[in-house]
């Protein structure tokens, strides 16, 4: 089914509901040689399972990945890969309320509209539960990447509602990251942004956000013109996750306020190699990697779902009333964190093997 799949010489194909049997994704194009083990790949899934705190869903699921091919004797053979989690603790008779209405700001009216007929189990295909697979395939890009190009991929919780840190993102490790529940880098502003989300929660509403992404060491050269820049295949794949209503890459909408004269970034020579003094462009200049950090921002609106009441309609085109039931984040923000980065490192990895290719 088109729009399940997502790059082209490393491409991957996502499969599974949130509330059916399991979540898989097979890895196509994947070079033979890359040591990995489903612990590796097991690390980046418990960034983003739920049931991790007590500011996420308390669905328990282990996400549990098995390697079902594509690995012998615990490298890659160059064959596609097929990663699996199983679906444990599912609860569908949650959802038999909105069985036969549609929820503000969900998938379920356009769905309808365009299949005749949807997966009213936790939003089936459209749940953010999918992106266990992205993340899991992520895992295998960035350790790629990170062995053969020495590239670092991370990203962090910027804003929470109106509580944001100015933390310079070159400053930024991913110890400082995980130090929080909320995976923000500056500690005070952490606690804040903790305390916003509990308050929101207790209220039961939900609150969104922005992450930060950033990717360094990634060598001149990545990219492809016009259609398939770099910037706009990394817009493409932040604004694919659930969720997300804005990206920015460079200095982004922020670049408006200055002049030429101020945004251009002047090259310079340093250790024998052409650099830029400053970087607002992001990384890319007509969408080609220029060798300095890309460093981009992603929106998050707040949660779809909440428990407070509110209006819509139902099949038979009446208004009614729903107060909806089941288990969900209050903030997606936390979670979302690994999942932006298992989306850059398919991004930078898909253009490094084209641009292998080239030469």
């Amino acid at each position: 089914m088109p729009g399940n799949s997502f790059g082209e010489l490393f491409k991957i194909t996502t499969c599974g509901e949130s509330h059916g049997g399991a979540v898989a994704v097979i890895v196509d194009g994947c070079p033979a040689g890359l040591e990995i083990s489903e612990d590796e790949i097991q690390k980046e899934l418990d960034r983003r399972k739920p049931g991790q705190s007590h500011i996420t869903t308390p669905r328990k699921e282990q996400d549990i990945i098995h390697i079902f091919s594509g690995v012998f004797a615990g490298k890659t053979t160059g064959t596609p890969i097929l990663l699996l989690a199983y679906n444990a603790d599912m609860r569908p008779e949650d959802y038999n309320e909105l069985k036969n209405l549609y929820r503000p700001s969900h998938a379920d009216f356009t769905y309808m509209m365009k299949y005749g007929l949807r997966d009213f189990r936790g939003s089936g295909r459209a749940s953010a539960r999918e992106t266990l697979a992205r993340v899991a395939a992520g895992a295998i890009a960035k350790k790629y990447l990170k062995l053969t190009l020495n590239i670092d991929i991370l990203s962090y919780v910027e804003q929470v509602g109106s509580i944001k840190t100015e933390i310079d993102y070159k400053k930024v490790y991913l110890e400082e990251i995980e130090k929080n529940i909320i995976r923000c880098p500056d500690q005070k502003k952490a606690l804040d942004m903790i305390k916003l989300i509990e308050n929101i929660k207790n209220e039961g509403d939900s609150i969104g956000g922005v992450i930060r992404g950033v990717i360094r060491q990634v060598p001149p050269g990545l990219g492809e013109p016009v259609f398939d820049k770099l910037s706009a295949d990394l817009g493409k794949a932040m604004l694919s996750i659930n969720a997300v209503k804005g990206f920015e890459v460079g200095s982004g909408f922020a670049g408006v306020h200055l002049k030429g004269s101020e945004h251009n970034d002047s090259f310079e020579i340093k250790n024998e190699t052409i650099r830029m003094k400053t970087n607002h462009a992001g990384g890319t200049l007509g969408g080609i990697s220029t060798g300095e950090d890309i460093y981009f921002r992603v929106a998050f609106k707040s949660v779809s779902t909440i428990s407070k009441k509110q209006q819509t309609v139902n099949y038979q085109k009446q208004t009614v009333s729903l107060q909806a039931a089941g288990r969900h984040d209050p903030c997606v923000l936390p979670r979302a964190v690994p999942i932006v980065d298992a989306m850059s490192a398919l991004v930078i990895m898909d253009h490094y093997l084209r641009y292998k290719a080239q030469k």
